[in-house]
């Protein structure tokens, strides 16, 4: 049996990546992973790997491997069955290194999976970065393919080819561009989530918005409601969405040397919160959403953009309950907590010199980089 999707949408890579496409396929209904991967076209070793907050939502798939209840795994857990193995690792942010990383790895090596073989994440952006990482390191590389879980990684973390851990506190600062072949995405999925974990991956629809399109933006602005009551037909919209223009930027700027950098927008300042609140203290999409803030506030000062559009933009991330303010209640609004963020924002891997690179917009659908001084964030700050 066979399991077909709703829809398709292929990101093509540029001829020069080494990479030629990630097919992204879009299913209704409950997910079906287990007839999805025992296919024909699936004969090959597999390596899944989850997390213990997304195995009770996958409990016929986990049940395939073992009979410990989905709930009361022990993570991490290898099991295998079948030529098959299944990694379950502990979920949250704090378990994005190096060494959690490196574990994936050594579960495939334990058993004994050749280059031909095949890593499937399924899981969040936590589980799709550090997989997509392990499968561009084993045996110098093996396909991997994703089935997404939270609204964050459907809208923007499994798309792309950016793989990687947290190192030293900092995010993301060990990685590689490294697609997957192919992502799976279940909206079902989203009806499950925490409201936490729901609101963290509209921050970063609420960014593909002001950055690309002028229909989402006004889905923002018009549908709230059914938005936040998680409209089955709204999300996958968003979804879609987001997802064709992620695949378009991608395609034109691979290794993010132009136009990609624009999907940072947000991400200079709500990294630099992250790291100073605590890894997982902070969901990233509340922290993006903040950083959105902090950078139309940045705009404005440098005459980049009006009061008006930036007044705007703050109004509809304040609807969705996201901080604007110039310092969350999450950290104090000491002098100390913000020459915290500065110096994180330094660390920020885009850097190139002794200013920090940020993206900025001058209107809807308009963005820029540039580099900034100190002062200029001091100002936006306190």
């Amino acid at each position: 049996m066979n399991i077909s999707p709703l829809k398709k949408h292929d990101l093509f890579f540029p001829e020069n990546s080494g990479f030629q496409k990630t097919e992204i396929l879009f299913y209704t209904g409950k997910q079906n992973l287990l007839t999805l991967f025992s296919s024909n076209e699936y004969s090959r070793n597999k390596l899944f790997v989850t997390d213990t907050n997304v195995a009770p939502l996958c409990k016929d798939f986990i049940s395939h491997f073992t009979e410990e209840p989905a709930e009361k795994i022990n993570a991490p857990a290898c099991y295998k069955k079948n030529g098959d193995a299944l990694c379950i690792l502990p979920a949250g942010e704090k378990f994005k290194t190096i060494e959690t990383v490196l574990k994936i790895a050594d579960t495939a090596l334990e058993a004994s999976f050749n280059r031909n073989c095949l890593f499937v994440a399924i899981g969040g952006g936590v589980i799709t970065d550090m997989t997509g990482f392990a499968a561009s390191i084993f045996k110098r590389g093996v396909d991997v393919e994703f089935v997404p879980t939270t609204l964050l990684a459907d809208v923007d973390a499994s798309i792309g080819g950016k793989t990687g851990c947290d190192f030293g506190s900092y995010k993301n600062m060990i990685g590689s561009f490294y697609p997957a072949k192919k992502i799976h995405i279940w909206d079902s999925f989203i009806q499950s989530l925490p409201q936490t974990e729901f609101i963290s991956g509209l921050g970063e629809a609420v960014k593909t918005a002001f950055l690309f399109s002028p229909e989402l933006t006004e889905i923002f602005r018009k549908q709230k409601n059914e938005i936040l009551q998680r409209n089955e037909k709204v999300l996958q919209k968003i979804i879609e969405i987001c997802g064709k223009e992620k695949s378009k930027t991608v395609h034109e700027d691979f290794k993010e040397k132009g136009i990609r950098a624009y999907l940072n927008y947000g991400h200079t300042f709500g990294h630099a919160l992250e790291t100073t609140a605590g890894l997982g203290v902070i969901s990233h999409g509340e922290a993006v959403a903040w950083g959105m803030g902090r950078a139309l506030e940045l705009s404005k000062n440098k005459k980049l953009c009006t009061q008006e559009f930036a007044d705007e933009c703050k109004a509809i991330l304040s609807s969705y309950g996201y901080c604007t303010d110039k310092i969350p209640q999450a950290v104090k609004s000491t002098p100390e907590t913000i020459q915290s963020l500065i110096c994180a924002m330094h660390k920020d891997k885009k850097n190139s010199g002794t200013k920090v690179k940020v993206t900025l917009q001058s209107g809807w659908q308009t963005t820029l980089t540039t580099e900034v001084e100190d002062k200029e964030i001091l100002e936006v700050l306190q």
